[in-house]
């Protein structure tokens, strides 16, 4: 078995091209999201902060479900969300363009279903933490759905730096939503599971230990059917008997006592 010590990639320019502009398109698009975050910041002094967060059971406050991802309780819960999310939505971004996409929206409103049906009355749920954690459950679904090297590999790289999200859709630390979590991560299997095949396969090199197994298996399988008798379809028919039409046999009638045949 022949494994070379410096193997060049197998793709093409073009299609190297092509991979490093999703690449930066998923980060460019995810750092305008972080910017995004960050001007909303810097003017929630200038608004009602409450009046856009998510009132869990307030009928009148639907607003909350569109503004409560982009507001921040303080810089901290900022700088946490605005790292997870230039991470986790890079990382969705550049393997599953489409399927994020589509994912997000669905993420965006079911962190403030969550907080809305599961929270405390007279509470307030706002952060992005809700987002960031539907992206990092659609991760770990696409991994478990496709089952190919790339959905596995950016399966255990976002469970190695943000594997913790599997906890915190639990009640376990006060003034922490869970609520808007276990919605989000709800949220992100369902669209792992609606929009797994939304985009198409990587292209995936083959090693030259899997070309030789190849090889052997399919030498394996010539040298068998050469000392195998041919199927019963495969043996050519030199005769063809013709069919018999059936025969009506007369049958005497029975005869009864005292009387003879003829």
């Amino acid at each position: 078995m022949h494994l070379p010590d410096h193997d060049l990639p197998t793709d093409s320019p073009d299609q190297r091209a092509a991979d490093r502009r999703r690449w930066l398109r998923a980060f460019n698009l995810s750092l305008a999201a972080v910017l995004v975050l960050v001007a909303v910041f810097s003017a929630q002094g200038a608004f009602d902060l409450r009046a856009w967060t998510v009132q869990p059971w307030a009928w009148s406050n639907w607003r909350g479900l569109l503004g409560a991802p982009l507001l921040h309780g303080s810089f901290e819960h900022l700088a946490a969300n605005a790292i997870a999310l230039l991470m986790l939505g890079t990382l969705t971004g550049g393997l599953y363009p489409r399927a994020v996409a589509r994912s997000l929206p669905l993420a965006w409103i079911g962190s403030g279903l969550g907080a809305w049906l599961l929270g405390d009355a007279g509470s307030y749920h706002l952060g992005a933490s809700g987002v960031t954690h539907g992206l990092m459950f659609l991760l770990l679904g696409l991994g478990l759905l496709r089952r190919d090297r790339p959905s596995v590999a950016a399966a255990m790289i976002a469970f190695m730096f943000y594997g913790g999200m599997l906890l915190t859709v639990l009640p376990r630390e006060a003034g922490v939503s869970w609520q808007s979590h276990l919605g989000g991560a709800i949220a992100g299997f369902i669209a792992a599971w609606l929009w797994r095949r939304a985009d198409p396969a990587l292209p995936r090199k083959r090693y030259s230990w899997e070309l030789e197994e190849e090889a052997a298996a399919a030498a394996a399988e010539a040298q068998r059917n050469e000392f195998e008798r041919p199927r019963p379809d495969d043996v050519p028919v030199l005769w063809h008997r013709e069919p018999v039409r059936g025969q009506v046999l007369p049958f005497r009638p029975r005869t009864g006592p005292g009387e003879q045949g003829d």
